[in-house]
């Protein structure tokens, strides 16, 4: 009976450490969330989703030439970088002894690994100093140089999830190799494989240190990929660095807009995930 006492005495301890790191864990999450919410709200408008920054001295005006532009380099960025990775874990996951597959995994970890400065340094080098000009283009390679090792390691680990007796039935059947690996292993995975794509989206869609060497920014409308377009992390930092009170509105605003995507964005991947 005391033995019983006592390993309830621990049980309900273990579990009250466990809740209070919890809270720990959760109170900086909040503090932010809120204060976000604080200073951004009320500066959302229709205008912020609409129109342009105002000139300096001018009051109103909001962001959407950098949402705009974020999401362009997005979809650039993901038209590189998916493409690369998930063809890259299928690769890996068929040929996952060989030496080279190990080079290519142990990259991955690698250059998952780098700061975001320094790709946006290895872009700068790469394409803009040869193209004389910052650009959007050079802003969604380094992007996507940083969204390829997640979708690829994430990918990996989904097509492993799969039964082997699916390919070795397709392959049974006559299905070739390559057909068997897009259409039946890959088709199987994509709950987590579009779990993986969403993380990387939700990683790359507030990254702004690698769009300084590269995107650079700017206070207008930009539609062409050879010249410097607005982002909506870039637009936040300048902003809020800025000495006008009315920038610093738009740049609480613009946080706001972000958290908000990004928490969705991982949201959205927890979900689907768990379905899977």
């Amino acid at each position: 009976m005391q033995g019983m006492t006592v390993r309830h005495i621990k049980n309900h301890a273990a579990r009250a450490i466990m809740l209070i790191a919890t809270l720990i864990l959760l109170t900086p999450l909040c503090l932010i969330f809120f204060h976000l919410l604080k200073m951004g709200f009320s500066s959302l408008s229709l205008d912020f989703f609409t129109q342009i920054p105002k000139p300096t001295g001018e009051s109103g005006g909001g962001m959407a030439n950098g949402i705009f532009g974020s999401s362009l380099l997005i979809l650039f960025a993901s038209l590189l970088g998916l493409p690369i990775g998930v063809l890259g874990a299928v690769y890996l996951t068929e040929f996952n002894g060989g030496r080279f597959a190990t080079t290519i995994r142990f990259s991955a970890d690698v250059l998952a690994g780098v700061p975001s400065i320094i790709t946006g340094m290895v872009a700068y080098s790469l394409l803009v100093l040869p193209m004389k000009g910052f650009s959007a283009l050079a802003g969604a390679v380094a992007l996507s140089l940083i969204m390829i090792p997640i979708v690829l390691r994430t990918t990996e680990e989904q097509l492993k999830m799969v039964p082997g007796t699916l390919r070795e039935a397709s392959l049974a059947l006559g299905v070739p190799l390559w057909r068997t690996s897009l259409k039946v292993i890959l088709v199987s995975a994509r709950k987590g494989v579009i779990t993986g794509i969403l993380l990387a989206v939700a990683r790359i869609a507030g990254e702004s240190a690698p769009l300084l060497f590269t995107a650079l920014g700017n206070q207008f409308w930009s539609r062409n990929l050879t010249e410097p377009i607005a982002a909506l992390p870039l637009q936040i930092f300048s902003f809020a660095i800025a000495p006008y009170e009315e920038w610093h509105r738009l740049a609480w605003a613009g946080a706001l807009v972000l958290v908000v995507t990004m928490f969705t964005l991982n949201l959205g991947a927890r979900l689907i995930g768990r379905r899977s």
